[in-house]
């Protein structure tokens, strides 16, 4: 049995040797400097990454959202992309296409991207690969955090979770907080404006995807540093708040499954005024939630600032 690093370390690594735009296939993109060209890849299969395709036009923008929040999260603006599919009579009718048409031009027009080809194949599952282009001469990179960096979180963590065990009937939700968190899971909220500022204040950053635990290990998983969170800085919202409280959920499972893509990065000290003049501008939610430090062990702090033990929130892993 193999997960998605061990996978990559002992089988594919050695095959970028000579590629220095892989960057040893240690970050999410694929960045050619001299050619100004960032690129990154994602793949999407029914029943792993969306549940059904009950609503293929929701499906089609969490997707495309999802793919793009890569990009967005290096510092860059996403100009194209590329979409694959394959399926069958029963996913690709003309109902379920002019729905997809619909959700494709109107994430192209939010988030002025093009869509520039792409491939279908016929099949028995259901599956979506995208590929997001855009174009730099700098990204903000995994492995670059320091010392004493203040680790920051854009927007809120928890509400996607909260949709997808809504979807799955899991949790017993009134009409409009059901269709509060099944929108949070569907429809994730990109800072994309905030995201252009990264070069001028962030050392490392990467969208938070698989789990906010999982992706703080992936962010610094090359350096020999550590992290300290405190769980109650961890943004959620006011929905999630009150839903804690009235649903007395005592479970932390909420804070660290992923599915939220929203900016998780590290930034020195120095910049603390700088980054919370920028969010008040903008009106956009950035939250310090804990700090680079030189231990080998990772954090997680109660109220009481007591550690939690933490290997059980680690996220999403794909085993092989």
């Amino acid at each position: 049995m193999m997960n998605e690093e061990f996978l990559i370390n002992n089988y594919l690594k050695n095959l970028s040797k000579n590629n220095p735009s892989s960057l040893n296939l240690n970050d999410d993109v694929f960045f050619d400097k001299n050619k100004k060209l960032v690129i990154s890849v994602d793949t999407y299969n029914e029943g792993i990454h969306f549940l059904n395709f009950n609503r293929p036009d929701l499906v089609i923008r969490k997707i495309i959202r999802s793919s793009i929040s890569d990009i967005y999260a290096k510092g860059v603006k996403p100009n194209y992309f590329f979409l694959a599919g394959s399926g069958n009579k029963k996913h690709f009718t003309k109902k379920n296409m002019s729905l997809i048409n619909k959700s494709l031009l109107n994430e192209q027009n939010r988030f002025n991207i093009k869509l520039s080809g792409g491939d279908t194949t016929s099949s028995k599952n259901l599956s979506f690969t995208v590929i997001s282009l855009g174009y730099s001469n700098k990204i903000v990179y995994r492995n670059r955090a320091k010392i004493g960096d203040d680790i920051y979180l854009t927007g809120n963590v928890g509400d996607s979770h909260i949709g997808l065990k809504a979807l799955k009937k899991k949790i017993n939700l009134n009409s409009n907080q059901k269709k509060y968190f099944i929108n949070k899971y569907y429809s994730p909220n990109l800072p994309i404006k905030f995201s252009l500022h990264l070069f001028k204040i962030a050392n490392c950053s990467m969208d938070v995807s698989d789990g906010l635990v999982i992706d703080l290990n992936k962010l610094i998983n090359k350096q020999k540093l550590g992290f300290l969170i405190d769980i109650n800085k961890i943004p959620i919202s006011n929905h999630l708040k009150q839903l804690i409280k009235h649903k007395k959920l005592k479970s932390l499972d909420y804070l660290f499954k992923g599915d939220d893509y929203q900016i998780l990065f590290t930034a020195s000290k120095s910049k603390r005024k700088y980054i919370k003049t920028l969010s008040s501008k903008m009106n956009q939610k950035i939250s310090i939630i804990g700090q680079i430090n030189t231990k080998s062990k990772n954090y997680l702090l109660d109220n009481r600032r007591i550690p939690v033990k933490y290997l059980k929130y680690q996220g999403y892993s794909h085993i092989f």
